[in-house]
């Protein structure tokens, strides 16, 4: 009986041990974007490289990506280095390179987590099951967005005859398109997957691509492992757009409504 073949996900995150300490990955034709790949599976493999560490401790608790120049189709490294271990904390500074020249930088945080007072101040809000919101289709030149199922309660992709908008917020349904239990890794490229809030604002496509990314994530390994069907609601929203900038925040929970993880990013654009 032949293996199964690994999900495209894991695939595309796969790092082999190299010598020196350095990890090899290869980009994923099925995540490719419209200049390199997706960058949250570029975030993705670089949260991966320090979870395969041996040195590492605990689950993440944040993740900050630098997307310093395009990431190309093909071979890349990336270099993980704990700068410091705590008792309970521990960070890390982490490169991609691809032919001698760096493409991205990252900073991560993991850590050990313990019983304390908890309260969430954010709610999740009122939407229809995922099952009561149809599911989108996306344009077949955004390859790496078919992976994923998309289901907008508020603040779809624009379509060619819509109108400009006063407010830049998308809620949405999502999960893998092929089934995957949820972890960190998915979670991350999930926080990515909102596409830029400039093209709901101006209702139309234009050239723009992430320039930092940073992840907050609040639900421990175990917590992630508790939602087996996948669906993820997530809320996204920019707060200025100025001189060819803008930000772009999200939060996303659970389908019961837990908050697991917050995302801010820092995002380039062009008329």
């Amino acid at each position: 009986m032949s293996e199964a073949l690994p999900h495209p996900f894991d695939a595309a995150v796969a790092l082999t041990p190299a010598a020196d300490g350095r990890l090899l990955g290869r980009t994923h034709p099925d995540y490719a974007n419209m200049v390199g790949p997706f960058g949250g599976v570029t975030a993705a493999a670089l949260l991966q490289a320090v979870l395969q560490h041996p040195d590492r401790l605990g689950d993440p608790l944040s993740l900050t990506v630098n997307y310093a120049g395009p990431v190309a189709d093909g071979e890349f490294e990336i270099t993980a280095r704990p700068a410091r271990t705590n008792r309970t904390n521990q960070h890390w500074i982490l490169e991609l390179v691809q032919d001698g020249t760096v493409a991205t930088t990252a900073t991560a945080v993991f850590g050990t987590r313990r019983e304390t007072w908890s309260d969430t101040e954010t709610a999740m809000p009122q939407v229809p099951a995922p099952e009561d919101v149809p599911a989108s289709d996306f344009p077949e030149f955004i390859r790496w967005a078919h992976n994923y199922e998309m289901r907008f309660v508020e603040g779809p992709i624009p379509q060619d005859d819509d109108d400009k908008t006063p407010d830049s917020t998308s809620t949405l349904w999502m999960r893998e398109a092929r089934p995957r239990p949820l972890d960190h890794l998915g979670l991350t490229s999930l926080c990515d997957a909102f596409y830029p809030r400039v093209f709901l604002r101006q209702a139309r496509y234009m050239a723009a691509g992430t320039v930092s990314l940073t992840i907050y994530f609040h639900a421990d390994a175990a917590e992630l492992q508790s939602h087996p069907d996948g669906y993820v609601l997530g809320s996204a929203r920019a707060h200025r757009f100025t001189r060819g900038y803008f930000d772009q925040t999200a939060h996303l929970w659970s389908r019961t409504g837990t908050l697991l993880a917050t995302t801010h990013q820092w995002v380039y654009f062009k008329d």
